[in-house]
């Protein structure tokens, strides 16, 4: 007995119907398998045998399945409520008026139990009389009429609208309503009107089998006349069809594949596979005809009300672009239809409609990726893009192209390509697409990546040709196209050329050759295919000829004879080689049979668990015999789970998510002048793979096109910076345009296009190209340089020259010149100017740890003692002049003690410092790197700057007062006096010394080494030039005035 639930599903909401677990308890929950409920009624005894809930297919309440056992007298002893008498407002005002009458009469008169079960019974009472006189109403109008079975339709599908448009919390509103609209558009009285009066039958190619997969596509489109209402619409409304002949590979793959299946003996076994086609035209109120049409009885377009020769189709494939499948689940997902969707990847959230869709594409994530690859591996950072102009175009640019520009992508335009291409105003569809075809087409850029769909070919075709039109010229473009794009075209398109393509890229599903489809085409019979509603479009648009009517004016060699044969059809009509989405409809009829095999295996395995009598029936062909509307149901989690080879041998699996676990290839597109073109494979996508193997581009086996002679393309908003130059951004452009500078002076840029010119090594400078680094060549003043030499040899010369005016002064120690002013402090002098030249020998040679200790400190406290005895002598002048006063007490001072301790005290000083500096901060061994370009400097660092000027700084001091001295005592009697030559010297000295310092802070490298050694000589050489010439002159060339008697007289 089979009872509808009053309360059923109707407070159950749509989310808490999405869950698998809960579909399978719904489809087959059980409530016992053998129940000993017994009863007696009327003295005979009734039992229930089986008790099971229905699954929710045909409304929202589950069916009551209840099998029981009655006595054998013959009579029914049953009543199942009609719930298509509550259709009519005027009918449940009744049946309300009589529930409110009863528990007013009844309130409170017996137990509530009681009420209760006569209060059933009065109900029932009401609504069999209510029935009977529909019934009566009913049988009144087919006398009449003279039309009982039309009139009975009419009637059943009169309540089931009308049923359907007041159950308004559920989601089969939507269906009704348009059936309702159908229905009262009809301007003539109802019963002359039927639901299947439409403009056109929509195309279909049906096969009968066991098992019925539908399949929704566009393969036609319709151009009609605009309705008038003026009368009732018909087929003369239709201007032209447009076939798109490339897109019935599709059909022939699937059939293709049902054909496979049902000839292998492993899968599905005494079960034959069926199909069901129906065109979308890429329309979505197409699309949604053909999904109520699935839920319709065959040949009766009725809606959710089935009797006669069901449908029933356990799997709907929808492709392949994406809005026919987003169309259709609208329908179908009501009522948990499987639904496979083959030949894109919709980028829009499915919500609770996602659980029924599989998709026969991998992640769109991995292609998108690819792509971007694809760009940064050829350096193709200056694009630009075409996208669809719908929600997955918007979803496109907002989420995928940010990225790109993450990774250096720019775009030098972002057009959105409209669907238009089937509009019959053609002038608002030209002037709309004008101005975006001179932007694509008069572009700088080489490289654009069109997002687009199966259809987009057309679009772009026709972007591409305008220009041509107006003998514009045009730019050749390197076209990068989605996998969901397709080589498509319209009938008039057809003479157009299509080496617009040669040289392109595209990505395709990774897919395999099979050579049994080209067989299968070859020898199938076409035109003798029954039930086939497409085939005689495409072979006339195909072939350019028309099949004879009765009315049509026979014409010579126009004919469709059906001896043409689809091999000598070039490719931009016809592939005799599977395309990639003919490949994913191909597999996705098997995926539908795999999973359909593993129900059967699955129920049959379970041996303690399953049923037996429904694994026995199977191999009966069940769906035959006993239809269930519970088989889709059951579906979805074996087709979520599915794993297999088809037919070419490829694993098929689907990820968590619902997405084929599959990867992506990539198509070289080479032209040919016949209209036919190849697909090269160059290159793959593989997710699963190790990170380094993920993309995979074999550069050497493109063709590229024609224009650039096989040459690599650029696509660059400006040439790339040469090495030694950096790019420099400009105002108010994207950022792949910029300019090219040099880079300043020590970096390099050894990259094309670098952001930033980079510093060489500290052990390594910048070439003259400023595009590498030479390694820098060590440097000291060493012996063996020409400088060092000279230096070396100024050295010795002077330390000779001293040595020799010291010999000439002891040789001549007795003669008065020597023994005028100090002798033994002559001596001093003498000896610390040798000592002086001689130091500054440790200046030259390699820095070394006990040289660099002693350089600096020994010149000090040496030049210190020469300055000192100097000093002393002039001192020693002054004061002798003085002691001749009469009185004077200064000659109590004279003496060698005086000159001793003027030397010894100024040294002292000189010496205490360089001891502090010595112990503080000792000088030492170091590299300078950053003084010279090209040279490591080899130098002494000294440790502290401070300390090395306050010794130069004593000195300096010591000079001064030096000078100070012999400036005042220059007019002092030549005969005694020095003061005049020591002035000179020290004027000679303090020159050197001050000169020393600014040359020595702007001198980089050894050459300040030099610095210092020159003034080391200069300074010394003045001392002894200036003071010891004169005496030398006298000893040597004048003896007759180094007599006592001479000086004597002369004073005189």
């Amino acid at each position: 007995m089979l009872t509808d639930l009053g309360v059923g599903l109707q407070g159950r909401t749509e989310q808490e119907l999405s869950s698998s677990e809960e579909l399978q308890q719904d489809q087959q929950g059980e409530l016992s398998e053998e129940s000993p409920v017994q009863r007696q009624e009327n003295g005979n005894e009734i039992s229930v045998k089986t008790a099971k809930t229905m699954g929710i297919w045909i409304s929202d309440h589950a069916p009551l399945f209840v099998e029981l056992g009655l006595e054998e007298d013959g009579k029914s002893r049953r009543w199942c409520y009609n719930n298509l008498i509550m259709a009519k407002e005027i009918d449940r005002e009744y049946i309300r008026n009589q529930i409110d009458w009863y528990f007013k009469e009844n309130n409170g008169s017996a137990e509530i139990p009681v009420v209760w079960d006569a209060f059933k019974a009065v109900i029932r009472g009401h609504c069999i009389l209510k029935e009977n006189a529909i019934k009566k109403e009913w049988k009144t109008i087919l006398v009449e009429s003279g039309r009982t079975e039309r009139a009975e339709e009419m009637r059943r599908t009169e309540m089931k609208v009308d049923m359907v448009l007041n159950r308004r919390q559920t989601t089969e509103k939507g269906i009704a309503g348009m059936l309702y609209g159908l229905m009262m558009g009809c301007n003539v009285p109802f019963p002359q009107c039927t639901s299947r009066e439409r403009v056109h039958e929509l195309h279909r190619y049906y096969q009968s089998g066991d098992l019925i997969t539908a399949v929704i596509l566009p393969q036609i489109y319709i151009l009609s006349s605009c309705l008038s209402f003026e009368k009732p619409p018909s087929d003369e409304d239709v201007d032209d069809l447009l076939v798109l002949t490339q897109g019935y590979q599709h059909i022939l793959a699937l059939v293709f594949a049902v054909k496979e299946i049902n000839a292998n003996p492993w899968i599905l076994p005494n079960v034959s596979l069926g199909f069901d086609i129906y065109n979308s035209e890429f329309r979505a109120r197409w699309t949604y005809l053909a999904s109520m049409e699935l839920l319709s009885t065959q040949g009766i377009f009725t809606p959710n009300y089935k009797c006669g020769i069901k449908n029933n189709p356990v799997a709907v494939i929808g492709g392949p672009d994406s809005e026919t499948c987003f169309h259709m689940a609208t329908t179908l997902s009501t009522y948990k239809i499987p639904q496979l969707r083959y030949g894109s990847h919709s980028m829009m959230k499915d919500g609770n409609q996602g659980v029924f869709f599989h998709q026969l594409f991998p992640h769109s994530n991995h292609q998108y990726m690819g792509i971007l690859r694809l760009l940064l591996h050829f350096s193709w950072i200056w694009i630009g893009v075409i996208s669809l102009e719908d929600e997955n175009g918007e979803l496109f640019v907002q989420n995928v192209l940010p990225k790109y520009s993450q990774n250096g992508i720019c775009f030098e335009f972002i057009e959105r390509c409209s669907k238009k291409a089937f509009s019959t105003d053609a002038a608002k569809v030209l002037s709309d697409w004008i101005p975006v075809s001179h932007r694509i087409m008069g572009s700088s850029v080489t490289a654009v990546v069109v997002y687009g769909e199966v259809h987009t070919m057309i679009s772009l075709r026709i972007l591409i040709q305008l220009p041509q039109f107006e003998d514009i010229p045009v730019k050749t473009k390197v076209w990068i196209m989605t996998a969901q794009m397709d080589f498509s075209s319209l009938p008039f398109q057809r003479g157009w050329g299509i080496d617009f393509i040669h040289g392109s890229l595209s990505f395709a599903i990774h897919s395999k050759d099979i050579l049994e489809f080209q067989k299968f085409l070859q020898i199938r019979n076409h035109l003798s295919e029954k039930g086939d509603g497409f085939v005689r479009h495409f072979w006339g648009h195909a072939f350019g000829c028309f099949f004879p009517t009765s009315d049509t004016e026979i014409m010579d060699g126009q004919i469709c004879t059906g001896e043409e044969k689809l091999e000598a059809l070039p490719a931009s009509v016809f592939e005799m080689s599977m395309t990639g989405h003919s490949y994913n409809i191909y597999t996705s009829v098997y995926v539908v049979a795999h999973a359909l095999h593993n129900m059967h295996t699955s129920k049959c395995k379970h041996g303690a668990r399953a049923d037996k009598t429904k694994c026995m029936l199977l191999n009966q062909k069940p769906w035959k015999l006993h239809p269930s509307h519970s088989l889709p149901l059951q579906l979805h989690s074996f087709l979520r789970s599915v794993s297999f080879n088809n037919g070419a041998g490829e694993m098929v699996s689907f990820d968590q998510d619902g997405n084929l676990e599959a990867g992506f290839d990539i198509i070289n597109w080479v032209t040919f002048p016949n209209q036919s073109f190849h697909r090269v494979k160059v290159g793959k996508i593989e997710p699963q793979t190790l990170p380094d193997k993920v993309f995979t581009i074999h550069e050497d086996v493109i063709v590229w096109p024609s224009t650039f002679n096989q040459a690599h393309p650029i696509s660059l908003c400006n040439d790339k910076c040469h090495l030694g130059y950096s790019k420099a951004m400009k105002e108010g452009e994207p950022f792949c345009c910029y300019d090219c500078f040099p880079c300043p002076a020590g970096e390099i840029s050894n990259q094309s296009d670098m952001d930033d010119c980079l510093q060489c090594p500290e052990d390594q400078y910048p070439n003259n190209f400023q595009d590498s680094c030479n390694l820098k060549y060590i440097s000291y003043l060493s012996y063996e340089e020409p400088l060092g030499i000279s230096l070396t040899i100024a050295g010795l010369s002077f330390s000779s020259i001293t040595v020799w005016v010291l010999q000439i002064f002891i040789k001549h120690q007795d003669t008065p010149i020597v023994k005028a002013n100090n002798r033994s402090l002559t001596y001093t002098l003498l000896f610390s100017l040798l000592l002086s030249f001689l130091c500054s020998l440790l200046f030259i040679g390699q820095p070394e740890k006990v040289v660099c200790l002693l350089r600096q400190s020994v010149f000090g406290v040496i030049f210190s003692i020469a300055v000192s005895c100097v000093l002393s002598k002039t001192t020693i002048v002054v004061l002798a002049f003085m002691a001749t006063k009469p009185g004077s007490r200064i000659r109590s001072w004279m003496g060698k003690q005086l000159a001793t301790s003027i030397v010894l005290s100024c040294s002292m000083i000189q010496t205490t410092i360089c001891i502090v500096w010595l112990s503080t901060f000792p000088p030492f061994p170091d590299l300078d790197m950053h003084s010279m370009t090209k040279e490591i400097v080899l130098e002494c660092n000294q440790g502290s700057v401070t300390m090395f000027y306050c010794v130069l700084s004593y000195m300096g001091f010591l000079a001064i007062v030096s000078f100070t001295v012999a400036f005042l005592a220059r007019k002092l009697p030549d005969s005694f006096n020095e003061a005049k030559f020591i002035t000179f010297s020290m004027l000679v000295f303090c020159s050197v010394w001050l000169s020393f310092v600014p040359t020595y802070l702007s001198t980089k490298g050894k050459y300040m080494v030099a610095v210092e050694i020159f003034s080391i000589l200069g300074s010394t050489a003045g001392l002894l030039g200036c003071i010891f010439s004169p005496k030398c002159y006298v000893i040597l060339l004048r003896p007759e005035l180094n007599s006592r008697e001479q000086l004597m007289g002369k004073k005189r």
